[in-house]
């Protein structure tokens, strides 16, 4: 991932979950489509895994159904993004 692309998503991905407050958490989608709102499906693996990265430094926290993942699993189906607890 391009550090350009990466920064973008990283710092839109801080700017959403700060605005949505605690408590609240934003889905990956959200994130794509604020970047890239043409081509956000094709944006979603990166925004994933810039959470991940995110949340291996305890900015954000990645949670699926209420539970907190960890950013080193390997995680299925749809997760939410929110602040760290």
């Amino acid at each position: 991932m391009a550090n350009e692309r990466y920064d973008e998503i990283a710092a839109t991905m801080r700017a959403m979950v700060a605005a949505r407050g605690v408590g609240k958490t934003i889905c990956p989608s959200e994130v794509a489509r604020a970047v890239a709102p043409e081509a956000w499906r094709e944006l979603v693996q990166e925004v994933r895994e810039v959470a991940r990265t995110l949340a291996r430094v305890g900015e954000v926290v990645v949670t699926q159904r209420g539970v907190v993942l960890g950013p080193d699993w390997e995680w299925r189906g749809a997760v939410r993004i929110g602040p760290p607890r």
